[in-house]
């Protein structure tokens, strides 16, 4: 039977998770559908009771680390005309699978990103990073109307479109810079507030910055490296407090806090994370400037 979708999964060394994401999954697959797990630089293979476990699915392994090779190996696995991203932390609702299908018939040649919530993995009373992020993590339709670009953890693209514009580019904002790659090649990009997954919060400030750390990296590789970029970069990293008071309001008249705990841990994460990207900013502004590859 030709497919006619292929969900792509990345997968780095967090197997509870994935075993939870397959379990929801694997009940909505049909012939039609290829679904890839792509393990990327694993430390040791995937155990055997989870590829039988889920023998609906194939696992290929891709040794360069990064979920942008991870995503761009899954895809040259496949060949089916949808290409369906999907983090391997997700969890897709149980009609999922067949949203997708109906967004794509819906907008053909379309990028469609879908609607990404927040859910706590430990017990009540929220964290303060776990605070912070019931209010602002993973705003897709903010990001698909506003800043034009979709996350890959709930992504739906046309292979054509892939083909056209190229795969993802390690070491930056790696879906930003396809989702705007591809839209400049005339793609449209639409949300889709049913296609829907559920992603955990990160439950500690350490996890919390590792992510924004990783994310102001990858939007300092979309910076250019001249006097005027930097001293730009330089600039908005001294805006990041003043920023913190701009989304205060947000954190007071958020419906997803459960108490003024809740909302005072937000807000302290809110500065501190904001003050944390504002030191990581000038350091990287005030790199000496080395010789780059240009990206392929």
């Amino acid at each position: 039977m030709t497919p006619t979708a292929a969900i792509i999964i990345p997968h780095h060394a967090d197997l509870v998770r994935l075993e939870r994401c397959l379990a929801a999954l694997a009940p909505q697959l049909g012939p039609e559908i290829e679904a890839v797990v792509v393990d990327n630089a694993p430390a040791e293979p995937l155990p055997e009771a989870l590829r039988t476990r889920f023998a609906a699915l194939r696992f290929v392994v891709e040794p360069a680390a990064g979920a942008a090779h991870a995503r761009n190996r899954g895809v040259a696995e496949t060949s089916a005309p949808l290409l369906v991203f999907l983090d391997c932390d997700c969890l897709p609702d149980p009609g999922w699978l067949q949203r997708a299908l109906d967004a794509a018939r819906a907008h053909p040649g379309a990028l469609v990103g879908g609607r990404v919530s927040v859910f706590d993995e430990t017990p009540p009373p929220r964290s303060g990073a776990e605070a912070f992020e019931a209010v602002f993590a993973f705003d897709n339709r903010a990001y698909i109307e506003r800043k034009g670009f979709s996350v890959t953890a709930n992504l739906l693209a046309p292979r054509a479109v892939f083909e056209r514009v190229g795969g993802f580019r390690p070491g930056l904002s790696e879906d930003l810079d396809w989702c705007r790659r591809a839209t400049a090649a005339g793609a449209p990009l639409v949300y889709d507030d049913g296609l829907h997954v559920a992603h955990p919060s990160r439950s500690d400030w350490p996890a919390l910055a590792r992510k924004w750390r990783r994310l102001t990296d990858e939007a300092w590789g979309l910076q250019g490296r001249g006097l005027r970029a930097r001293s730009l970069w330089a600039l908005r990293a001294l805006a990041m407090p003043l920023s913190a008071l701009a989304h205060l309001p947000k954190v007071l008249r958020s419906s997803r806090l459960r108490s003024p705990r809740e909302k005072a841990r937000a807000t302290a994460t809110l500065f501190r994370l904001r003050i944390a990207r504002g030191v990581w900013m000038l350091v990287q502004a005030g790199k000496p400037v080395r010789n780059r590859e240009k990206p392929c």
